[in-house]
């Protein structure tokens, strides 16, 4: 099994190097590296991961990936890395931590009329890190730890969100005055706007989203009368903003973007969670009846992931019919194709469908939960784990995959593996201790020696890292 070094640079207060855990000193005093950097935008995750509105939906979270990496590519640091992730959140917000993490509520892609639109947010937060911005606010706070950093960024951003909330969020430190110098500046912004046009331009979307995206964003101040919208709290937007890059776009050529059907396809998923099924499947219903908006394709794939959440799988089935002679070749369109067939019992060709699914789509994480799951309702577990062991070299990071595996070995009779495959689980969902205790029951149902050594060389090193943290918040 893979050895989880990786995970406890995300968990530790300290960085991890082949010879211990050295002690930084006061990080403070000098520019952060970019490692630096990175685990703190790690450590901020650990606590983001945890929280109720984070948005483990692998095929939301990749969509946002696959729109921040073309952006990324076209970026002034294309070797950075970043990942992008969804909370969801209904209130208009997106934000940045450093090394690289890029938040966006569920609010916010709703909000965003166009996949260009999102993408000039994204491209705005892609700058924010790749200028560092974030990371040179906070590395001139007098912290003598990274794991207090990490703790004042997101404690910035609930802030930012609900500025109420500041004094709860950031422990032992005065938090108006942190939140004062660590709004960003104007100048921070119009860095942020310069830059990410030039990204988007460079990534072939359509420059005017950008000013587009604002102007309603500002009109929505007016309109609101005081309930302002978070990003416009985090991302201050004024006229001369505005004016700047609509300026700078009017000297750019024209370029007109269709938008891609995953975007369509991404905002009816997340419209489809939203409240009741029953009111979704009115909703979706209504929005096709009328023909007046939105993409009729992903209308009809949104009432159809409705209906079969209400537990109405065959209106689900008669509804998505029409849909797949439209579209042939689209993951989450096949995810759900899968989801409708696996609701019908009698499908006897439902293991030839996923095994040529997931031939055509690889890179489909959705496809992949939905395949195991299927195997192990069969009982084939042994191709359930070499299925599981293949995404797991590819996704090493993918706490949902380690718990299927963990499903699996306890099939198959083998708790030792079973708990290790858990403690992997719980230490990427940011839960140390709960990957310690599994750690502890995979010791003592130890047999492989091999895997008992591995098991015994992470609680050391698991227990180090609790031991740091203890100790930093007890400073």
């Amino acid at each position: 099994m893979k050895n989880l070094i990786f995970v406890l640079c995300c968990l530790s207060v300290l960085p991890c190097h082949a010879e211990g855990l050295p002690d930084l000193g006061d990080v403070s005093q000098a520019e952060l590296s970019p490692q630096q950097e990175r685990e703190i935008g790690e450590q901020s995750m650990v606590e983001i991961r945890a929280d109720k509105s984070y948005l483990d939906d692998s095929e939301i979270n990749d969509y946002l990936n696959q729109v921040g990496y073309q952006l990324v590519a076209n970026s002034n640091e294309p070797g950075q890395e970043f990942n992008f992730f969804a909370l969801n959140d209904n209130t208009i917000n997106a934000f940045a931590l450093p090394g690289g993490f890029i938040g966006v509520n569920s609010g916010l892609i709703l909000t965003t009329q166009s996949e260009s639109e999102l993408a000039s947010v994204l491209s705005h937060e892609i700058a924010h890190v790749t200028q560092h911005h974030l990371a040179r606010m906070v590395s001139g706070q007098k912290i003598d730890t990274l794991a207090s950093m990490a703790a004042i960024a997101v404690a910035i951003l609930a802030a930012r969100s609900n500025p109420d909330a500041a004094q709860a969020a950031i422990i032992g430190v005065q938090a108006g005055s942190i939140q004062r110098q660590l709004n960003f500046t104007r100048t921070h912004e119009q860095e942020a706007d310069r830059i990410g046009l030039a990204t988007l331009q460079k990534a072939g979307f359509d420059t005017r989203a950008m000013p587009a995206f604002f102007e309603r964003m500002q009109k929505a101040t007016r309109l609101q009368e005081g309930n302002m919208p978070s990003y416009l709290r985090t991302h201050p937007i004024t006229s001369e903003r505005i004016a700047d890059i609509a300026n700078r776009v009017q000297q750019l050529p024209y370029h007109l973007v269709a938008d891609n059907l995953n975007y369509h396809l991404v905002r009816a998923k997340l419209n489809a969670l939203q409240k009741s099924p029953q009111e979704r499947v009115t909703f979706f219903k209504g929005a096709l009846g009328e023909q007046k908006f939105g993409n009729q394709i992903a209308q009809r794939y949104g009432l159809a992931l409705a209906l079969l959440r209400s537990g109405q799988a065959e209106l689900a089935a008669q509804e998505f019919a029409p849909l797949q002679k439209q579209v042939s070749q689209n993951p989450i369109i096949a995810t759900l194709a899968g989801q409708i067939r696996r609701a019908d019992k009698t499908d006897k060709k439902l293991t030839e469908f996923y095994r040529t699914a997931t031939q055509n789509f690889p890179q489909h994480r959705a496809l992949f939960y939905d395949y195991a799951e299927l195997l192990l309702q069969d009982k084939r577990f042994e191709d359930a784990l070499k299925l599981l062991n293949e995404q797991i070299l590819t996704h090493p990071d993918d706490p949902s995959l380690y718990e299927l595996q963990a499903r699996t070995f306890m099939a198959l009779g083998r708790p030792q593996q079973e708990h290790h495959a858990l403690a992997y689980a719980y230490v990427l969902q940011g839960n140390l201790y709960g990957a310690i205790d599994q750690l502890e029951l995979a010791k003592r149902m130890g047999k492989d020696f091999y895997e008992l050594s591995a098991i015994e060389s992470e609680l050391k090193q698991f227990r180090e890292v609790a031991a740091a943290h203890k100790k930093n918040k007890k400073q």
